[in-house]
């Protein structure tokens, strides 16, 4: 039966670890120029419905560092776009290709994808989660600082499909979240649970107060690009050298990107010897190409 990686919690949290560590090891083996075809002859084919950078570059360039190749999927090149069900897609694909990746406007498009595919299936984004860039994100909080349980982590601004998928990493790795977001732009309360490692606080002063690690992303994701009333909701929430100083000494600062400089976080910080948002968004690769090691050994 095919392994899914739709949420981290598809993961026990040893198998998370081991995916880490798996993926530093990758990242040291791709910079000595060590060749590690892993899954030769095997292929990829990602579908996406939003548009990308880093999610399509980094497993295409990963799937082709580990020996195998990719397939780009837009909804203007398959049938998915003239109306196909989602799950007869599904059940073709999976007689053609290895494994899938899937960036979807909404979460219940990819959890129907994958119920019906005998192929792993990955959760390249969706209006809910981004389980993949919270991998990089993990990678690069245990480079920079060891280790991510125990941590304090400060997340600014829209309680979006980042924010939710930090609120479910901190209930598996056990670090203590502290969220500043507007009222009306809290995470959804499915995704809070009995969780006894977040609490939502007043001010981005409040959350970031000795934290280790400072996280933040757009106020405008995909779709609310123009709604001004959304983004004049933020005001006070970005992150600035001032907000920054508030925490520990050695805190990193992390960003998904695309950033909007001089919305959520201002030009100082993106630049800043804190900011690890270059590593964060390169370790997108090598955290992949662990994740799809993983899922086509165990399926």
């Amino acid at each position: 039966m095919a392994r899914h990686f739709l949420r981290l919690g598809d993961f026990s949290v040893s198998e998370l670890r081991d995916l880490i560590s798996r993926a530093i090891e990758l990242k040291r083996l791709q910079q000595e120029g060590a060749p590690h075809p892993t899954c030769a002859h095997k292929t990829l084919a990602m579908i996406f419905e939003l548009s990308s950078t880093r999610t399509r570059v980094s497993f295409e360039a990963g799937m082709a560092q580990l020996g195998g190749q990719s397939l780009f999927l837009s909804p203007r090149d398959t049938q998915l776009g003239r109306g196909e069900p989602i799950k007869d897609t599904a059940r073709v694909l999976a007689k053609m290709v290895d494994i899938v990746m899937i960036r979807a406007k909404d979460q219940s498009t990819i959890d129907e994808y994958a119920q019906y595919s005998d192929i792993p299936v990955m959760n390249g984004m969706s209006n809910e989660l981004h389980p993949c860039q919270l991998l990089a994100d993990i990678m690069t909080i245990v480079e920079a600082q060891g280790e991510i349980e125990g941590r304090q982590i400060a997340f600014i601004g829209d309680g979006y499909n980042m924010c939710q998928s930090f609120i479910e990493a901190s209930g598996i790795f056990e670090f203590e979240l502290k969220v500043a977001t507007p009222p009306d732009y809290r995470p959804s309360a499915k995704y809070l649970g009995h969780n006894q490692h977040v609490e939502f606080v007043d001010s981005p002063s409040a959350a970031v107060n000795g934290a280790n690690v400072v996280v933040t992303d757009v106020w405008s994701s995909m779709g609310h690009e123009d709604d001004t009333d959304r983004i004049n909701a933020f005001d006070g929430f970005q992150v600035n050298s001032a907000l920054l100083d508030q925490a520990q000494s050695d805190a990193i600062f992390l960003h998904c990107l695309p950033a909007h400089r001089g919305e959520e976080v201002d030009d100082l910080v993106l630049d800043d010897p804190r900011s690890v948002v270059w590593e964060e968004s390169g370790n997108r690769l090598h955290s992949q190409k662990a994740l799809m090691e993983f899922l086509l050994s165990n399926s």
